[in-house]
């Protein structure tokens, strides 16, 4: 019996004890296994967009320097990034077959000019003769035959003809020698432009053959070191952006892999209507202005292109991290908050998409309009309360809020804390 009630004493005992002990146990529990998340705050500052693309630095100008003439390479006096002036001779061709023809043509026009000496002699004497045969056809009846007056008539006219002949065979020997001499001229080949050399396709002792088409022999970039070109591809649903940009004369920063720690700024200088459709994909080429005073950008280099298109100043900030957050179990909500992501609110990407290329051109853009009104999360006790808000400009790191009950340092969720 004192066995009995030494058990009952010890199991009441025991039980007392678990009572007392069970709440700050249940409470120790609760908080290990409760669901910790990482959170950024919400901080003040400025915000600028921009659009990013990638293009190719292109000299303002190219000019093709080719040949008239053909003729094999005499003498070649410049090389890859020579920097020549206007009028510098860049190569020659030998010119001994050009010579030569000028030669000929020289010899060609004396001939004509003897030929018409010739002309000219006998259409004296023709005309002498028949002036003597007019004479003697008044002073004598009978004494010339109209038959031999017609002879001396048509042979003074057959005469003159052949002057005609012999002066349009001289402006065409003539015309035949300016050609050979200015073919002579082309032996030489002659920068059109200040410039540098930027390509040459010719060698010495090449042989050219321009009957054809114009062989193309060097290419000289002018105002290298003043102004180069970007050409950059944007796409079609940014363009509007970059429009507007360009009307603002808001800057345009940009790198290249040879200098990758320095940003080099141009300006917008033309953007081009010629679309170019690529895979379904439009795109508009966008020309872009920059000094090169260093030479540092070469034509051909890769560009990763950064359009400034719109900013803003001293406003609160949203990590984009927070509004990418998404609580995927609904027991993390508070139930107010729970039908936003039950279905009947959020949908995925793919079916709003389907959604609205089936709506009204009007109903489309409306919706669109409302898409920068949407749901970020804050901690509240054990659950995630929703917080709607409305958004502006987006960079990188962070969105703009324009609307929304939260204030400068408001920690936001942006997921789940990492258990060690």
């Amino acid at each position: 019996m004192k066995t009995l009630i030494k058990l009952l004493v010890l199991i009441g005992v025991l039980a007392g004890v678990g009572a007392i002990g069970y709440k700050p146990a249940a409470k120790y529990w609760e908080e290990r296994n409760r669901v910790q998340w990482d959170t950024a705050l919400i901080v003040r500052g400025d915000i600028t967009r921009y659009v990013n693309s990638t293009g190719s630095v292109r000299p303002v100008q190219s000019v093709s320097v080719g040949s008239v003439v053909s003729g094999p390479i005499s003498e070649l006096n410049v090389d890859f990034n020579d920097h020549v002036k206007k009028g510098d001779v860049l190569a020659k061709i030998d010119p001994r077959l050009i010579l030569a023809d000028v030669a000929r043509d020289e010899a060609t026009l004396a001939t004509r000019k003897a030929e018409l000496e010739r002309i000219q002699a006998q259409l004296a004497q023709a005309t002498n003769n028949l002036q003597r045969g007019k004479k003697l056809y008044a002073k004598s009846t009978g004494y010339l035959s109209e038959k031999e007056m017609d002879e001396l008539v048509f042979e003074m006219k057959s005469l003159e003809a052949q002057l005609k002949v012999a002066d349009a065979m001289i402006l065409q020997a003539q015309a035949s020698l300016e050609n050979s001499r200015a073919n002579l001229n082309y032996c030489e080949i002659t920068a059109p432009v200040d410039g540098i050399v930027i390509d040459r396709k010719i060698d010495p002792g090449q042989t050219l053959a321009a009957a054809f088409q114009t062989p193309e022999l060097f290419i000289v970039a002018p105002d290298l070191r003043e102004k180069v070109h970007v050409f950059a591809s944007v796409d079609e649903a940014d363009i509007g952006l970059v429009q507007k940009a360009q009307a603002e004369s808001r800057p345009v920063t940009f790198t290249v892999d040879a200098h990758p720690d320095e940003v080099f700024e141009g300006r917008i200088e033309q953007i081009r209507v010629s679309s170019i459709a690529n895979q379904n994909v439009v795109t508009y080429p966008v020309v872009i202005a920059t000094g090169n005073p260093d030479l540092k950008l070469l034509p051909g280099m890769t560009a990763s292109i950064s359009f400034e298109v719109d900013s803003t100043t001293d406003v609160m900030k949203i990590p984009n991290t927070a509004l990418r957050f998404f609580p995927e179990d609904v027991k993390l909500v508070r139930e107010a908050d729970r039908h936003l992501i039950d279905g009947s609110t959020w949908k995925n990407n793919s079916d709003k998409e389907k959604e609205e290329e089936e709506l009204p051109a009007l109903e489309k853009a409306e919706k669109r309009k409302n898409r920068n009104k949407r749901h970020v999360w804050a901690v509240d006790g054990l659950h995630l309360k929703a917080v709607e808000i409305e958004t502006g400009l987006s960079e990188s790191g962070f969105t703009e809020l324009k609307q929304g009950e939260l204030s400068e340092g408001d920690a936001l969720v942006i997921g789940r804390k990492v258990k060690k």
